[in-house]
């Protein structure tokens, strides 16, 4: 029950039911009597499903765009290095050992 209330549900970011982008239709909630008839052409089914699979990739491509927007305001510009440069690095979290023995100069 948890799994069908789940994909009964439209999603945000493709804006339509999960088992829908899955089937290509709504899912079934009622007990329905199966007729004797036809099943429909796999063309039509095909197309169907398509055009929903089209629809949950424009929107999850304008969903990830607008995520992109949020995330890069806050983005700050990474400096160039080029080889030579000077840098200080932190040995923090390094366990560093020399032949054996601790240097306390480079633990700091």
């Amino acid at each position: 029950m948890a799994e069908f209330a789940y994909n009964n549900k439209v999603q945000t970011s493709i804006k339509v039911l999960l088992f829908k982008a899955n089937n290509g239709q709504d899912p079934c909630i009622g007990f329905k009597m199966r007729k004797k008839e036809k099943f429909k052409k796999v063309k039509e089914f095909m197309t169907r499903m398509k055009e929903v699979h089209e629809e949950v990739e424009a929107a999850l491509k304008k969903s990830q765009e607008e995520m992109g927007k949020y995330a890069d305001r806050k983005k700050s510009k990474a400096e160039k290095y080029w080889v030579e440069d000077w840098v200080l690095l932190s040995t923090k979290d390094l366990k560093y050992q020399m032949k054996g023995k601790q240097s306390e100069k480079l633990m700091e």
